[in-house]
């Protein structure tokens, strides 16, 4: 129970790589709060977290701004304070090269993936920089440190954003006892696969990465001392390219 008395908030919770964090954090002793579009997925991870404090759940579409600082209204009066703030909501689309895609699926790209998370940023910094302590960590990915066309246009330009948002809020902040970390992982086997152009077959599936094991990644940065900070972290499947 490396995380008894901590508290998190964890966005994109109801699958995933959200879904394993925050049962990793939950089973280290934190208290999770857990967000996301589906109140019916939310509602299931939680009850697979048999060890622990009972997660909380809430509703959230991060693409809307209202909702975000409801959400955090909500979030801090639940928790008391929010000590570990972990963005992980993401979507795309199949139709993701510039000749195909059509304007309004850039927007809501942009809208979920990067403003998202500096609305969620936002709201948690005040509480944050009271305390002078918190640990923030954005789920980016290898597609927000190298173009690929298999990611597609919006989506590596919402990962570059989140990317740059993570290295300058820390900058920023650090001064004030906030970190902010960039995990950037490359293929792992998780729903948004489905919005592929084309599906990764099962053989290929299998030689991904799994959301334990980027949730390992996190609970690792979770149990660093406040004075250590890791700026960025890539976590890859072996057998992927990354130059």
């Amino acid at each position: 129970m490396k995380l008894q008395g901590k508290t998190a908030l964890v966005t994109g919770g109801g699958t995933g790589i959200g879904a394993g964090i925050a049962l990793a954090l939950a089973a280290e002793g934190c208290r999770v709060a857990l967000a996301g579009r589906r109140l019916e997925k939310l509602r299931e991870v939680a009850a697979r977290s048999t060890s622990g404090p009972a997660m909380l759940v809430h509703p959230v579409d991060v693409g809307d701004r209202a909702s975000v600082e409801e959400l955090f209204r909500w979030a801090e009066g639940e928790l008391g304070q929010i000590d570990i703030l972990v963005n992980s909501a993401g979507v795309n689309f199949p139709r993701r090269t510039m000749a195909d895609m059509e304007p309004a699926t850039w927007d809501k790209i942009m809208t979920i993936n990067a403003s998202g998370v500096y609305d969620c940023i936002r709201c948690a910094l005040p509480a944050m920089r009271k305390r002078r302590d918190g640990l923030i960590v954005n789920i980016c990915s290898t597609a927000g440190k190298r173009t690929s066309m298999l990611a597609g246009v919006a989506y590596c330009a919402s990962k570059f954003a989140v990317s740059a948002l993570s290295s300058t809020v820390a900058l920023e902040e650090g001064k004030n006892g906030i970190r902010v970390t960039s995990i950037c992982p490359g293929e792992v086997e998780t729903p948004i696969l489905d919005d592929r152009p084309i599906k990764p077959t099962a053989e290929h599936r299998a030689r991904m990465l799994q959301p334990e094991d980027v949730a390992a990644a996190v609970l690792m940065i979770a149990c660093l001392p406040p004075r250590a900070h890791i700026a960025e972290l890539v976590i890859k499947p072996v057998g992927q390219d990354y130059d």
